[in-house]
Order: C-alpha cells, then structure tokens, then sequence
C-alpha cells in the first residue's frame, strides 16, 4: 500500500520584511550608507521608495533616486559620526 505525502506548502514570495526595514529607517530618519553593484558608495537618509527604486536624501548633495536591482547592500551608519 503506497503512502501518499502531503506535498510541502510553497514559501511565501515575500516576507515583507524588507518594506518593515524601509520604514523604520524613514521614521527614524536613519543615516545610511549604500553599496552600489558598481562599488560606488552613497549616503544619506533613505526617503522614499517603492517596488523598485529607494529615494536617498543628501546634505549639500543632490538627492538620488536608486534602482534596487543597482544596491549590493545597505547599512545603517552612527548618526554621531
């Protein structure tokens, strides 16, 4: 007799945990430095975003709209420094 096996729920496709970050670093205004897939650097206080793209504001720099598919990484950096 053979046994029949439940077949495994698919993963979700998204977590929302990235859009959960997004905001709390837009509420707490959170400096922050962003990789680039180039190595470029950027920073500045993430301001908007949505499915695809991140608003960067910057102090005495023009502000940067930036496709996700670009980031390599984001960090939060010391609002001290």
């Amino acid at each position: 007799m053979a046994e029949s096996k439940a077949k495994s729920p698919r993963p979700h496709e998204q977590t929302f945990e990235e859009i959960k970050y997004l905001k709390h670093l837009i509420e707490k205004k959170t400096p922050v430095r962003v990789k680039l897939s180039d190595n470029e650097t950027v920073q500045g206080v993430v301001e908007y975003y949505d499915q695809r793209f991140i608003r960067i504001t910057r102090d005495g720099e023009p502000n940067l709209f930036i496709f996700k598919h670009d980031i390599k990484y984001l960090y939060e950096i010391d609002k001290t420094a």
